[in-house]
């Protein structure tokens, strides 16, 4: 199968294409700059120059695929709401180009507003937050009655010994403020998975084809905050310290908003229904391995 990757030279992105090149099928990635279009040749993709922004490009490059995955996003949080915006359109640009055609689509979606406080699980829907504008699922599945064959991936943290998700930049504010915290007694979790078996998950929910589908790719159901605040001070050789909630919020900024929530989730529907079984190293062991 042709498939189109937007975000294809990102972090989870490149592993992706790789992950559907080794199984067979013909990468067309999307990319900026020539800097990401020479990474994607060299990893034996072709290439659709474009932008999220560039609407007739996405439409280009899924109208010439057997299949999209979509997993671009502006990760520019100080215009979170604007950038939420251009990924709902750059969704529904996808969209037209596919709808009557039963081809699939796979959208990225996130974890965090399914059920704090609660495992959440993949039958569960996100809950609308005005704070958390980010409509990617939802706009996803509106297209299955348009014969979009319409289905998610919600990520968790997704980690290698070089980047781990929202732990990395909870890493560049203790570098910043000198200690490694965590919020109140840090037994609150967050659910996680290697970027490989990310990968994996996301050709195996494409060759899938389901319509409506939403996939967790959690190998971790969860990791302790102050475990993972323990490992990064130990890697930085900085103090540990527990936060009250208030003085998380000047810490932290907008990560407040996450370091002191369980964000748990379970993949035990995902796992039966895609046969996926996550082999990864686990998130402290990429956190213990890491060049800080």
């Amino acid at each position: 199968m042709r498939v189109f990757v937007t975000g294809a030279t990102g972090f989870i992105g490149i592993h992706v294409v790789k992950e559907l090149i080794n199984a067979g099928h013909d990468v067309l990635g999307l990319a900026r700059s020539e800097a990401g279009a020479k990474s994607l040749a060299a990893v034996g993709a072709k290439v659709q120059r474009g932008s999220l922004e560039d609407l007739d490009s996405l439409r280009g490059g899924a109208a010439a695929a057997g299949g999209v995955i979509h997993l671009a996003f502006i990760h520019d949080f100080s215009k979170f709401k604007e950038n939420c915006e251009i990924d709902r359109r750059a969704i529904e640009a996808l969209g037209s180009a596919l709808a009557g055609s039963e081809r699939p689509l796979i959208v990225t979606s996130g974890l965090g507003f399914i059920s704090p406080g609660r495992l959440a699980t993949e039958d569960m829907d996100v809950q609308l937050n005005p704070s958390y504008p980010r409509v990617s699922e939802q706009t996803a599945l509106s297209l299955v009655p348009k014969g979009v064959r319409a289905s998610v991936v919600r990520l968790p943290q997704v980690h290698d010994t070089v980047r781990q998700g929202f732990v990395s930049l909870t890493i560049a504010v203790a570098r910043e403020k000198g200690v490694s915290a965590y919020v109140g007694d840090g037994l609150n979790r967050w659910s996680a998975a290697h970027v490989l078996d990310v990968a994996r998950l996301f050709r195996l929910a494409l060759e899938n084809k389901a319509a409506g589908a939403r996939y967790h790719a959690v190998a971790e159901e969860g990791i302790a905050l102050r475990d993972i605040a323990e490992v990064i001070g130990r890697g930085l050789k900085l103090p540990v310290v527990s936060l009250s909630p208030e003085k998380a919020m000047d810490h932290f900024g907008f990560l407040s908003g996450f370091v002191g929530v369980d964000l748990r989730a379970s993949s035990a529907q995902t796992r039966q229904k895609l046969g996926w079984s996550p082999t990864g190293p686990g998130l402290i062991a990429d956190l213990e391995q890491m060049k800080y």
